[in-house]
C-alpha cells in the first residue's frame, strides 16, 4: 500500500515553526558582535541624552533646578533619561522583534534561554533593568553625590562605594561575555539568551531567487 505523501500545506508551517522556535538557545558565541550591537544602541540613546541636556543644562546654569536636592535631581534624571531608555529597550527585544537596532544589526536576537523562543516583555524588561537602570542610577547618585560635597570636604564613604559599584558592574558584565557560554548575570537572571538570528527559509529561497 503507497502511503500519501504529505499534504504541503500541513508541512508549510511545521518548517516555520522550526526554523523560528529553533531549539538551539545555545549563546551567539560572538562577544564582539554584542558590544558593537551595544554600541550602535548607545549612539542612539545619546541622541536623547542630547535632546535632555539641551533642556537640563540651561535649567541648572539659570538656577531653576540649582535649589533642588540631590534625591530629586537624581529622581528626576532616572525618569527623565534612564526610564524611557530601559523600556524602549525592553520593547525591542521582546516578542517577535526580538532585536534592538544594533542587534539587528549585528544578526543577533534575544530569546527565552530553555526553549529559543521570542522571550516575554517581563523577561526583556528585567533583563534592561539590570542592565541599564541599575548601573545607570548608581553612577547618577555617585556623581552628584560628588558635585554636590563641599569643595572643602572630602566626599562621604558611601559615594565612593557607589562610584566603585558604578564602575565595576559594566566591567563584570563585559568580561562575562568572554567567559564560558557567554551569558551575563542579566541573562541568567531574566531567563534570556542572545543568538544569532534566526533564518526564515522562505525569505532566504527568495532571496537566491532574485
Amino acid at each position: 500500500m503507497i502511503k500519501k505523501p504529505e499534504r504541503l500545506s500541513e508541512t508549510g508551517p511545521r518548517i516555520a515553526q522550526t526554523w523560528r522556535t529553533r531549539v538551539t538557545a545555545k549563546p551567539s558565541g560572538r562577544p564582539w558582535s554584542r558590544l558593537a550591537a551595544w554600541l550602535i544602541d548607545w549612539l542612539l540613546v545619546l541622541e536623547w541624552v542630547a535632546i535632555l541636556a539641551a533642556v537640563g543644562i540651561p535649567l541648572f546654569l539659570n538656577g531653576v533646578t540649582s535649589q533642588l536636592s540631590v534625591v530629586t535631581l537624581n529622581l528626576i534624571a532616572t525618569l527623565a533619561l534612564v526610564v524611557p531608555v530601559t523600556i524602549g529597550l525592553a520593547v525591542l527585544e521582546s516578542g517577535d522583534r526580538g532585536a534592538t537596532v544594533g542587534k539587528r544589526v549585528r544578526r543577533l536576537e534575544v530569546v527565552t534561554a530553555t526553549t529559543g523562543t521570542p522571550a516575554s516583555m517581563k523577561r526583556t524588561l528585567l533583563r534592561n533593568v539590570l542592565k541599564i537602570a541599575v548601573p545607570w542610577t548608581i553612577g547618577h547618585a555617585a556623581v552628584y553625590g560628588i558635585v554636590t560635597t563641599d569643595a572643602a570636604a572630602a566626599p562621604a564613604p558611601s559615594v565612593w562605594i557607589l562610584t566603585a559599584i558604578a564602575y565595576v558592574l559594566p566591567l563584570v558584565y563585559v568580561v562575562s561575555l568572554f567567559v564560558g557560554s557567554g551569558r551575563t548575570p542579566y541573562d541568567r537572571i531574566s531567563g534570556t539568551t542572545v543568538r544569532v538570528a534566526a533564518v526564515d527559509p522562505d525569505a532566504e529561497a527568495s532571496a537566491a531567487e532574485r
